[in-house]
């Protein structure tokens, strides 16, 4: 049975990817929530708290599903891992839990909050970076490419993805954004005289 400090904090997740920080107010989280007036300044001293502790919970989400990109004994190659990762299935339409803290004024005011999204992005950056380095150091991608930045780029491919299919409300402009990197990829994979079956 989920614990009444765990159904605030779930709820308060996703009320902040819903609407964000500014726009969610204490009677919003306790009726997603389904718990009694007092029960979340039983567990939290207001707000804040509650927000800190759901939005840090939202963001180790985040970090654990890129761990794909480091997972070096699944038998597959380190360019496959990161193609992988960038065709997960994503709700574009929603938006990113990290990236849409970025457009809440309230969110980027404050210090504590503001760390949250720069862990998430800093810790995905860190793993593509090593993910590329790695397809670079297998021979997948040509050496000329530089890892970090390359690594920022796909970032903001999936970042742009969210974007776009918020301003369309379609998905399709997610989907699109990525088969596009995915095809800048394999186009790089050529250049080496590699392929996804030689790879």
């Amino acid at each position: 049975m989920t614990s009444t400090r765990d159904r605030l904090t779930e709820a308060m997740a996703d009320l902040l990817w819903e609407r964000g920080y500014a726009a969610t107010s204490p009677h919003d989280v306790l009726a997603k929530a389904g718990v009694g007036q007092g029960s979340m300044y039983h567990h939290f001293s207001g707000k804040h708290e509650l927000a800190v502790a759901a939005f840090r919970s939202a963001i180790d989400t985040l970090i654990a599903e890129s761990r794909v990109l480091e997972n070096e004994n699944d038998g597959s190659t380190p360019l496959d891992r990161i193609e992988g990762y960038l065709q997960r299935p994503r709700p574009g339409t929603k938006g990113c839990r990290a990236g849409r803290m970025t457009q809440d004024p309230q969110v980027v005011q404050d210090p504590e909050l503001l760390a949250e999204v720069a862990r998430a992005f800093d810790t995905q950056a860190d793993r593509w970076t090593r993910a590329v380095e790695q397809a670079i150091e297998a021979g997948e991608l040509p050496g000329t490419i530089p890892a970090q930045d390359l690594a920022l780029a796909l970032s903001a491919v999936l970042q742009g993805g969210y974007v776009l299919a918020r301003a369309h409300g379609s998905q399709e402009y997610m989907d699109r954004a990525v088969r596009g990197a995915v095809a800048l990829l394999e186009a790089a994979r050529a250049q080496t005289g590699t392929t996804k079956e030689t790879a």
